[in-house]
């Protein structure tokens, strides 16, 4: 048996075994780092009251996500973009894309040499204002069609103008446009003369005071200018192009402005009206014209007297087509379409291809170029678009049928006629508004009740209305533009078509009946992009409108709601004639 372990050896091993050396000062802070925690950041705990849903949309996150794969990688998932592995969430798209970082709503890519790689592989994260135009991508034109709030379907859609000198317009026509002095094209001539410039139909949807006469003068002098000129042996055909408007005013308005483009081309415009003889229109059309300007009713007249063919007329324009129909001018304008040439346009019948909405259409047998300019679509409007149009380019410039974003919209609750004069009144002598200031009324005797007393208020002012003759209505018009009247009492004649420079103010004396008449009539001012106030004076007999009128004034930037609209009980929910029968049959 082995002899016994001293003591002493065993007490040594035992301190051999259980000693632990002196922790350095690395050591414990590690320690402390890992079961403490006391070098890790306070973790911010969100308040109860704080605890909102809080969606952080960038304005361009759509447009940027569909068109950089070169970005985000080969991978996505509907409008989620992932990133590859390391860079975020620990995701692998299988791409390992460089990673972005948004800052002041731009985008920016996280490193340098990501940013080398994404300019290798052609990312520009340029403003489409800062490009020039053979550097324009898809996502460019998305956003400058966003900045000018156009919206245009139908298939093989041109870009829009950026500018007049980057266009394909004739150098002819531009040279013209320069001496005018229009500096940039309004957005529906940005999106418009393209498509004119193709030679196709057209459906324009705008707001009032959007610069829609140009828009469709421009292409149709392109297309006039290729056909031949007016000889002793075709003017008697009749004109190349046909514009056809509601009303006089507005027809003459348009004869106006296409005389500023086509005279220095050597082109005549003739307008036919109703309100002047038709011997004095004839002897105007004995030589011949290319473009004609006419109201509906008047041009069946003189197509009936056979005073005027449209045997060679290959170019056809209908503005303000809602107003048309609702004026009567239906069974009109069908007989004047009818009258057109039936055979195909020169060139039509080889059977050029086109590709529309992924169909090949071939544009053998069209008979013409139609351009239809209309606020709203009714069913009639439809009726005329389907018959008369073949596969047209639809263009909606912002939101159709509602006020501009240039007018301040005001309403006042003033009861009774005589009370509205003397607030009329205080609002004229604030001298918080120049002229030229138009004033509308529902009827025609009140315009001349109310220009009564403007005048003995010292004011010049001049009417118009159905009542007056076309000599009379051309003549206060005349006065109102070269400011020999300050003021325009006038009744919805005058909501549409009427273009004067700077009118500073719109007066709704009586509220219109309905609220697209209403849009036209403060349509007046804020046009071209200058700043207008309208102010509609309220009863509670226009109860029929209020929710309408409230509706239209919530959309505006730039107004305040009155709020006495605001809590009126008509202004809750839409009052129709029914209802408002019967509300008074149960009052009586």
């Amino acid at each position: 048996m082995p002899p016994p372990a001293n003591p002493a050896s065993r007490a040594s091993s035992a301190l051999d075994e259980s000693y632990v050396p002196p922790m350095t000062n690395n050591d414990l802070a590690a320690v402390r780092s890992r079961y403490l925690g006391v070098d890790k950041k306070k973790r911010k705990i969100r308040k109860m009251n704080d605890r909102k849903f809080v969606f952080d949309w960038d304005e361009q996150e759509d447009t940027f996500a569909a068109d950089a794969p070169a970005i985000v990688g080969s991978h996505r998932q509907g409008a989620q973009v992932m990133f590859g592995r390391g860079h975020l969430a620990g995701m692998d798209d299988g791409g390992g894309g460089p990673v972005t970082r948004r800052t002041g709503g731009e985008t920016q890519l996280a490193d340098a040499m990501e940013r080398r790689k994404a300019l290798k592989a052609g990312y520009d994260d340029r403003h489409w204002t800062d490009k020039p135009l053979n550097e324009m991508q898809e996502r460019d034109w998305r956003i400058f069609r966003e900045d000018f709030s156009i919206a245009a379907r139908g298939g093989n859609i041109p870009h829009p103008l950026r500018s007049w000198a980057e266009s394909t317009i004739p150098e002819q026509i531009l040279a013209v446009i320069d001496t005018i002095g229009y500096k940039e094209p309004s957005p529906i001539q940005r999106q418009a003369i393209p498509i004119g410039l193709q030679n196709r139909d057209i459906i324009g949807i705008a707001e009032t005071g959007s610069g829609k006469t140009a828009a469709f003068v421009i292409p149709m002098l392109a297309f006039i200018s290729g056909l031949p000129p007016f000889t002793d042996d075709n003017r008697h055909l009749g004109p190349y192009a046909l514009i056809l408007a509601p009303t006089r005013e507005l027809a003459q308005q348009i004869e106006s402005e296409a005389r500023k483009f086509a005279s220095p081309l050597g082109f005549r415009c003739v307008s036919i009206v109703g309100g002047r003889a038709v011997e004095e229109q004839q002897f105007n059309l004995r030589e011949g014209a290319e473009i004609i300007i006419a109201t509906p009713g008047r041009l069946k007249d003189v197509l009936e007297r056979h005073v005027l063919v449209l045997s060679q007329c290959r170019y056809i324009v209908m503005d303000e087509a809602d107003r048309m129909v609702h004026l009567g001018f239906e069974v009109d304008l069908t007989f004047i379409l009818d009258k057109l040439p039936s055979e195909a346009m020169a060139g039509e019948d080889q059977g050029e291809a086109m590709d529309v909405d992924s169909e090949v259409m071939v544009k053998k047998g069209r008979t013409r170029v139609t351009t239809l300019f209309s606020a709203t679509m009714p069913p009639a409007v439809e009726r005329l678009a389907k018959k008369y149009l073949k596969r047209p380019a639809i263009i909606t410039i912002g939101e159709a049928g509602r006020a501009v974003d240039t007018v301040e919209q005001r309403v006042e609750f003033v009861t009774g006629d005589e009370k509205k004069k003397i607030r009329l009144l205080e609002i004229l002598n604030s001298g918080g508004f120049q002229a030229p200031i138009i004033v509308f009324v529902n009827q025609k005797k009140s315009a001349d009740m109310v220009a009564k007393d403007l005048s003995r208020a010292g004011w010049r002012a001049t009417t118009l209305h159905s009542g007056k003759n076309q000599t009379e209505r051309e003549a206060a018009l005349n006065s109102f533009r070269t400011g020999d009247a300050d003021i325009l009492v006038a009744t919805d004649l005058a909501g549409r078509g009427i273009d004067v420079q700077d009118v500073s103010l719109v007066i709704n004396f009586h509220m219109a009946n309905t609220i697209e008449a209403y849009v036209h009539r403060i349509g007046r001012t804020g046009r071209a992009g200058k700043l207008g106030t309208a102010i509609t004076l309220l009863s509670n007999d226009d109860d029929e409108v209020m929710y309408e009128l409230k509706q239209e004034i919530s959309k505006s930037p730039v107004s305040k709601m009155n709020p006495e609209l605001a809590r009126h009980e008509s202004a809750q929910h839409k009052v129709t004639r029914d209802m408002k029968r019967k509300r008074d049959e149960e009052q009586d």
